[in-house]
C-alpha cells in the first residue's frame, strides 16, 4: 500500500480548502484581465470600458447570465471528460469527437422512438449519448493498453473522423426535407426535448452536470477506486506491483470519460437545438481539454474555469458592437489567462520554499 500512500499525499488541490482554492483562482482571473487592459490601451481603446461592456452584457443582466450559463454546460461536461482519464496518465483529446458520436446516437433514438413519452426517450437518449461517447474512446485506449498507438494522437485525430460521420447522416438518411435551407434532421418531438428553467435557454443539462462534477470530486477524494486511479496516474509500473489491475482503469477511466462528453453532445442537440446539424459544436470538446489543464483536474477550478470562459466567449459579441474588436481579441484574453496559470506556481507556492 506504499504507492497508495504516497499518492494521497500527493494530491493537493483535491484535498485543497475551498475558500484557497477559489482566492487561487480569483488572482488568477484578476491578474488576467489587468494585463488584457493593458492590451487594450496599447491598442488604443479604453480598457475599462471595454471589460465593464463585456461584464455587464454577460453578468449585469438575467438574459445575460443565462447564457452564460447555457455556454458553460458542454465545457462542464467537456471538462470532466478530460479530467478523468487524465487522473490514471491519459491524455484525452477527443473529447471534441467523442461529444459528435453521443449527440448522434442520441439524435437516432430520438428519431427512431418520437412517439415516447419524455420519461421513457429521454432516459433513454441520455444511454445512447452515454453509449455513443464510450464506443469512441473505447477505440484509442484499447490501442493504448495494447501498447500500439499513444492515445494523444488517436484521440485526436478521431476528433476529425466523428463530425464527418455525423454530417453523412445529417446529408443524408436524416436530412430533413424541403424544410430547411441548411442540413439538418427534422425537429425533434417535445418529449425528446431536455426540460428548460425559468423561461431561458438553461437547461437540465446544468443540474447533470453538476452531478457528475460533484460525483467526480467525491470518488476521487474518498474512495478506492479514486485512491487506485491517482497511484496509476502517478506510477503505473509501482501500482501493478502492488496489485492494481491499471489496464482495467485505463480503459475504464477513458471510457467513462468519453460518455461523459457524449452526454455533453446529447444535452447539446436536446436542450438547445432541439435538432441535429453539421458543425453544432464551436469546439466544446478542444475548450473542455483547456479547461482541465488549466484548473488541473481540480473540481472547484473546472467549475469556475468553465463558467469564466463562457463569461469570456458571450462577451465577445459587445466587444464587436461597441469597442469595434474583432471577435478574435477573446483567443488574447484566454491566452493571457493560460500564461497567468503557467505562472502559478510561481505566485503561490514560493513561500513554502
Amino acid at each position: 500500500m506504499t504507492i497508495l500512500t504516497q499518492t494521497r499525499n500527493k494530491i493537493s488541490l483535491l484535498n485543497g480548502k475551498p475558500v484557497r482554492v477559489l482566492l487561487r483562482y480569483l488572482v488568477i482571473f484578476g491578474v488576467a484581465f489587468v494585463l488584457f487592459g493593458v492590451i487594450l490601451w496599447l491598442a488604443g481603446k479604453h480598457p475599462i470600458e471595454a471589460i465593464r461592456d463585456m461584464l455587464v452584457y454577460t453578468l449585469g443582466t438575467p438574459a445575460g447570465l443565462s447564457e452564460v450559463i447555457v455556454k458553460m454546460i458542454p465545457l462542464l461536461f467537456t471538462s470532466i471528460a478530460v479530467a478523468l482519464p487524465a487522473r490514471v496518465g491519459l491524455i484525452n483529446v477527443g473529447a471534441e469527437g467523442q461529444l459528435y458520436i453521443g449527440a448522434m446516437f442520441a439524435a437516432g433514438t430520438a428519431l427512431a422512438f418520437p412517439q415516447l413519452p419524455a420519461w421513457i426517450l429521454l432516459p433513454m437518449m441520455v444511454a445512447a449519448g452515454l453509449a455513443g461517447g464510450a464506443i469512441w474512446a473505447f477505440i484509442p485506449v484499447f490501442l493504448r493498453a495494447r501498447g500500439l498507438v499513444n492515445e494523444t494522437i488517436t484521440t485526436l485525430l478521431m476528433n476529425y473522423v466523428a463530425p464527418t460521420i455525423v454530417s453523412f447522416f445529417v446529408y443524408g438518411p436524416w436530412r430533413a426535407r424541403g424544410t430547411a435551407s441548411a442540413p439538418q434532421t427534422v425537429d425533434f418531438a417535445e418529449a425528446a426535448r431536455l426540460p428548460s428553467f425559468f423561461d431561458t435557454r438553461i437547461h437540465l443539462g446544468l443540474v447533470i452536470g453538476l452531478v457528475i462534477l460533484a460525483a467526480y470530486w467525491y470518488v476521487m477524494k474518498y474512495t478506492r477506486w479514486g485512491l487506485e486511479m491517482r497511484a496509476v496516474g502517478g506510477n503505473q509500473q509501482a501500482a501493478r506491483r502492488n496489485g492494481i489491475r491499471w489496464t482495467t482503469y485505463l480503459i475504464l477511466a477513458m471510457c467513462v470519460g468519453g460518455a461523459i462528453a457524449g452526454l455533453a453532445g446529447m444535452s447539446e442537440i436536446s436542450g438547445i437545438h432541439g435538432r441535429l446539424r453539421p458543425n453544432f459544436s464551436p469546439g466544446f470538446g478542444f475548450t473542455g481539454f483547456l479547461i482541465n489543464w488549466l484548473s488541473n483536474g481540480d473540481p472547484i477550478g473546472i467549475l469556475l474555469m468553465s463558467f469564466v470562459i463562457a463569461m469570456i466567449t458571450s462577451g465577445g459579441d459587445i466587444l464587436q458592437l461597441k469597442q469595434g474588436l474583432p471577435f478574435a481579441v477573446l483567443n488574447i484574453l484566454l491566452a493571457i489567462t493560460l500564461f497567468v496559470v503557467l505562472a502559478k506556481p510561481t505566485l503561490f507556492e514560493r513561500k513554502k520554499a
